[in-house]
């Protein structure tokens, strides 16, 4: 018989050998290789998330103070014990994830910065037990791109300028109506919408109020806001205060010539509650609802530089005694994310933390000549 030719089975399984151990090294390289893209996932997905909530965190802290008066906008309250002073009937809310809070009873104004030490949720994450509680923070300034206070509310007339006689203030401040030929509110002019803060400033000071309607010219600032700033009967910090008075001292019901400015209030805390699993950053500007502006975020803390001239006390997390939040000259940002995911073979996540720290631009600069 003529003789075949072929491989015989030594040398099968040889071959088989060869091909089993290059195709082992091949998936592992695979594997490899799909680890560490999606390692590099995570952690560009990780650092986005941190980059979007320190951006939007700086842009609003440089901003902090821009217009605000330097001792803060006063705010309803009502003389109370000699150690502190107490908001009379609603204290003033402060915006944060589950309601309850307030601003501190002895604050007689909104400051430019407000540090809210341990006041948001605890550290929370699916690895570990929950940690210490969080931090969020308040800031307020003036909004630069809306020129509502380009004319008094009720400008006199002065030689050829027939001021803005349209323009009223009702005695109580829960109605102003604005002169159309001096303010037009349009979708293409002044735009004011409910849940707006605006702050009333004339010779005799400065009040502020929560927008609760807007009906063409005229808003309308209704007791029982959400923040409870349109209060009537408190002895300060209400536009009472901002009224002509008579020979004997009581408000008359006329206001000197008046200004409008629209203030922002914005509110940083984290959101552990929407999605327990992926805790959210929130934004969160006057009483409107919050906006998620970072995701997976872990911790955020806060620490406060203060200069007295004296001490300058550095890294705070609260008020130290002593000091006002006037004095608050720079900001320490702590912001902790992890992976959305867990990752590798033992499903750990990955993590990593952002420190950086903003002047108050608006606050450090001061007229030592003043």
């Amino acid at each position: 018989m003529k003789r075949q030719s072929g491989f015989t089975l030594i040398e099968f399984m040889v071959a088989m050998g060869i091909t089993l151990v290059a195709l082992a090294a091949t998936m592992l390289a695979f594997k490899d290789a799909t680890n560490t893209n999606q390692s590099v996932t995570l952690k560009s997905d990780l650092s986005d998330n941190l980059r979007a909530g320190v951006n939007l965190l700086e842009q609003d802290l440089i901003q902090a103070g821009t217009g605000i008066p330097t001792a803060g906008i006063p705010i309803p309250y009502t003389p109370g014990p000699a150690s502190c002073l107490g908001s009379g009937g609603a204290p003033i809310n402060r915006p944060n994830l589950s309601g309850g809070l307030t601003f501190p009873t002895c604050n007689v104004s909104l400051n430019a910065v407000e540090p809210g030490w341990e006041l948001g949720p605890p550290i929370t994450s699916p690895d570990s037990s929950p940690g210490a509680r969080t931090d969020l923070i308040t800031m307020l300034y003036v909004d630069n791109t809306l020129a509502l206070n380009a004319r008094m509310i009720n400008e006199p007339a002065q030689g050829a300028n027939p001021g803005c006689p349209a323009g009223t203030i009702t005695n109580n401040g829960q109605t102003v109506t604005f002169d159309a030929t001096c303010i037009t509110f349009s979708p293409t002019g002044v735009q004011i919408n409910p849940g707006d803060l605006i702050m009333f400033s004339n010779a005799l000071g400065n009040a502020i109020q929560e927008v609760t309607s807007v009906s063409g010219q005229t808003l309308r600032f209704v007791a029982g806001d959400g923040l409870n700033l349109n209060a009537r009967t408190d002895p300060q910090g209400t536009m009472i205060q901002l009224e002509n008075t008579t020979n004997a001292g009581a408000p008359n019901g006329t206001f000197p010539p008046t200004t409008a400015t629209r203030i922002w209030m914005v509110t940083y805390y984290l959101d552990n509650v929407t999605d327990p699993l992926h805790v959210r950053l929130i934004r969160r500007v006057n009483w409107n609802p919050g906006q998620p502006v970072g995701e997976t975020i872990e911790n955020l803390q806060f620490k406060y530089n203060f200069v007295d001239g004296v001490t300058n006390p550095s890294g705070q997390q609260s008020i130290p005694a002593g000091q006002s939040e006037s004095q608050i000259r720079s900001v320490d940002i702590i912001l902790g994310a992890r992976s959305t995911n867990a990752w590798g073979q033992n499903h750990t996540y990955l993590r990593s933390n952002f420190m950086t720290q903003v002047s108050l631009r608006s606050m450090a600069y001061v007229n030592r000549y003043n």
